[in-house]
């Protein structure tokens, strides 16, 4: 009895906790989304260069594929500076000496920021205060930049070694601290970002490469990250390209792990996963077990529009039977489908992605709608491109 008792009352507190993790998480939200609605207000950027007297420092908004002049100012005869701007939201921008020199702040609204550098070193070694979200992409910066030059100082090491009868020797184990190196960096990466779901500065970790690569691949992480902020500053050109990018990249990998799957498993219906009109993903794959319809269509084609009463006809006449249709839109306007849906009564599952569901179109080879695979119960595809009296004797004959 006082085993069970105990369990329950563990199991209990851990649930209690779990829920209380949870209404935290979400008030914590909550907040944050009624601070990110703010109006905008001015914020101040001050400091001083060393022997960087009477030039020219410029300040500039950086956008997704641009980068925008705020302001500029000339430095004092004591190196020190001020610009002010306006920003509602938590946004990057670069302060300028030059084109080769420059640093990168994350500055919100009202803050009042300093900085502190020398010229000659002015991007490499500064000092940054008054601004949280500009600390953390220094740290960022930082830790890449590290990482760069123990790579950096390892393939000199090599080089410097071709050659050496010891080379083949102690190759492997420069390999093995290279990979070391690497997975120290991919490490930091993501745990900043598990950390830090709802600062800014996670955008410009989960953009930071390393030969070419993406630091950070965790999938859930980046789904986290890109949620979070995306529920806090909607209107933030760089978290809406976040948020577009990760649903792209979740696709992505689930249809690369089902086509692995259907590979493995032998079938020749390749899966398709994308979202309903109600942004809810489905799978072809959830319909198995029923003879299926998959039909490519568009809102706009006018041959798609009037093979859809001939649908409407087949899936009311075999549905009880077993049979559903799913319906991929190739389209790119939302309205105009959703319209067509409503207007056609087409009350079975419709997909698209508005982007032209290019990767499903692409999987099936769908050259020009309206066309069809009619797959059966186990999923493998028995026909293509029925229509009318074809497509209704080929339900017939496997329903019947």
């Amino acid at each position: 009895m006082h085993v069970y008792y105990n369990t329950f009352l563990v199991d209990y507190i851990n649930r209690m906790k779990n829920m209380t993790y949870r209404v935290l998480f979400f008030l914590v939200a909550a907040l944050l989304v009624l601070g990110g609605c703010k109006k905008e207000k001015e914020f101040t950027i001050r400091g001083k260069i060393t022997h960087a007297e009477d030039q020219t420092i410029v300040l500039e908004e950086l956008h997704t594929n641009s980068l925008k002049k705020i302001a500029e100012t000339k430095i004092n005869k004591k190196g020190e500076f001020e610009i002010s701007a306006m920003t509602g939201i938590p946004t990057f921008y670069l302060l300028k000496l030059n084109d080769q020199s420059f640093i990168t702040l994350l500055v919100d609204s009202a803050e009042t920021v300093t900085v502190e550098a020398d010229a000659a070193n002015f991007d490499r070694e500064y000092n940054v205060e008054g601004s949280a979200g500009s600390d953390q992409v220094k740290l960022l910066d930082s830790k890449l930049k590290e990482t760069r030059h123990k790579l950096d100082s390892l393939r000199s090491l090599e080089n410097l070694y071709a050659g050496n009868p010891e080379y083949d020797n102690v190759r492997p184990l420069w390999a093995e601290e290279h990979d070391k190196i690497i997975e120290e960096q991919v490490e930091f990466s993501t745990n900043f970002v598990r950390e830090n779901p709802f600062s800014m500065a996670s955008v410009l970790a989960l953009y930071q490469k390393l030969n070419n690569q993406f630091i950070v691949s965790d999938m859930q992480v980046m789904k986290t990250a890109a949620s979070a902020l995306n529920s806090i500053y909607p209107k933030s050109e760089q978290v809406q390209a976040l948020y577009n990018n990760t649903l792209q990249f979740v696709r992505q990998q689930q249809s690369e792990e089902m086509r692995k799957f259907i590979q493995e498993q032998g079938s020749n219906s390749p899966d398709i996963l994308l979202p309903d009109p109600d942004g809810n993903d489905v799978a072809l794959s959830s319909l198995r077990g029923k003879v299926v319809l998959v039909q490519f269509w568009a809102a706009v084609d006018r041959a798609s529009r009037i093979q859809n009463p001939v649908l409407v006809e087949a899936y009311n006449k075999y549905k009880r039977k077993g049979f559903e249709i799913y319906q991929v839109s190739v389209d790119v306007n939302r309205a105009e489908w959703v319209d067509a849906i409503d207007q056609d009564k087409l009350t079975w599952t419709n997909v698209g992605d508005m982007e032209g569901s290019k990767l499903a179109a692409a999987v099936y080879n769908v050259q020009s709608v309206p066309f069809n695979y009619l797959l059966n119960e186990e999923g493998e595809i028995v026909a293509k491109n029925l229509k009318g009296p074809a497509l209704d004797k080929a339900l017939a004959q496997l329903l019947d």
